[in-house]
């Protein structure tokens, strides 16, 4: 990975200068030809109380944007669009099952018949007494389908095999940047004063692109270290199954955690104050954060404060078949934050538009 993405000079404009922890693949494939080969169902940390003042729905949507989906609901409700609770975004180019909840205290719920949304359907209703929280999940279960594939299919299995076994790169997904990448360039521009009054929901799309493309260039330079799954003097890290993190003490056991998957190492989410990381986890996340700066300087002038985020992601209860030669379908569960695209990047190359 070259190393001279200096903000102030150079911005990425997709993901290729990032390392590859198994190389980088000579398969090619399509992938979201249609809509039915991305497949992505929410999974919930816990169950509906079956009372309270809001709605939950079930909703399958098909080819339709998550926010547009939204506000058709609370039209379709009669409420304002702030009381509609989502716990994240989903593909558009997809189909999805995703909760959204809708806050209707002392009213009957709505006649699901009537909903006449293009691509939506709600499956099921259920009560509860709390409105749906941004991130308010355990994960995701997604089932994916690569069309076209070609490169040698044992070689395909064997790359399955270890991410069954070792997981992927927990790298922030081309989604979090922008059309074109372009939420960096904005985000220089707001820390250096140059936007006008940005809406609240643009600048923190803004300052997330930065602080996720830092992180993105920490995990790169460990993974061309060969340090990106096992652990570094001074490194922090996460319970797998856990957003918990703490220190390394010096315990030798924090070693073979890692290589049992039991504990995950961590890169800086960049913020105010000292990086938890000491020695050498330390002096390779600041090298990586003094050459952004602006970023950095912004970030904690903003007082962001200094959070951490897995470096590698194990995809659970992974499997996959071949409907024809040409077909590989994949299905895996990942938790809420990680992205589907990044466990498809180790296996194959993605044609673009352009190219097919």
């Amino acid at each position: 990975m070259p190393h001279s993405l200096d903000p102030a000079v150079f911005y990425p404009s997709d993901l290729s200068a990032l390392a590859y922890a198994y190389g980088q693949p000579v398969a090619t494939a399509r992938l979201k030809t249609d809509p039915a080969d991305f497949v992505v169902e929410e999974q919930l940390a816990y169950s509906l109380s079956g009372e309270g003042e809001h709605l939950w729905v079930w909703v399958e949507k098909i080819g339709q944007n998550t926010d547009w989906v939204a506000k058709q609901l609370a039209k379709w409700a009669g409420i304002a669009p702030k009381n509609v609770g989502v716990a994240g975004k989903k593909d558009r180019q997809a189909v999805t099952y995703q909760w959204m909840s809708l806050h209707l205290p002392g009213q009957a719920d709505p006649a699901v018949e009537t909903l006449a949304i293009p691509g939506v359907r709600i499956l099921k209703t259920q009560r509860h007494h709390r409105k749906l929280q941004t991130g308010g999940l355990s994960g995701n279960r997604f089932t994916l389908t690569l069309r076209k594939m070609t490169g040698d299919k044992t070689a395909l299995e064997g790359r399955l095999q270890r991410i069954r076994e070792q997981g992927v790169p927990n790298y922030f997904g081309e989604q979090r940047f922008g059309n074109g990448f372009q939420n960096l360039p904005k985000a220089t521009q707001l820390f250096q004063g140059q936007l006008k009054a940005p809406k609240r929901h643009q600048k923190s799309l803004y300052i997330s692109a930065a602080r996720s493309w830092i992180f993105n260039e920490i995990l790169s330079r460990r993974i061309e270290q060969d340090c990106w799954n096992r652990a570094l003097p001074g490194d922090v890290f996460q319970l797998q199954g856990s957003q918990k993190w703490f220190a390394d003490d010096g315990d030798p056991a924090l070693a073979e955690r890692v290589d049992a998957m039991d504990l995950h190492p961590t890169g800086a989410l960049t913020g105010r104050g000292v990086l938890p990381t000491q020695g050498e986890a330390f002096q390779l996340e600041q090298t990586v954060m003094a050459r952004h700066p602006i970023w950095q300087a912004g970030l904690e002038k903003l007082g962001l404060k200094q959070e951490r985020r897995a470096l590698r992601v194990w995809p659970k209860a992974l499997t996959w078949q071949w409907p024809d030669a040409e077909t590989l379908a994949v299905s895996f569960d990942l938790p809420a934050g990680s992205y589907a695209t990044m466990v498809v990047r180790e296996l194959a190359q993605l044609e673009t538009e352009s190219e097919r």
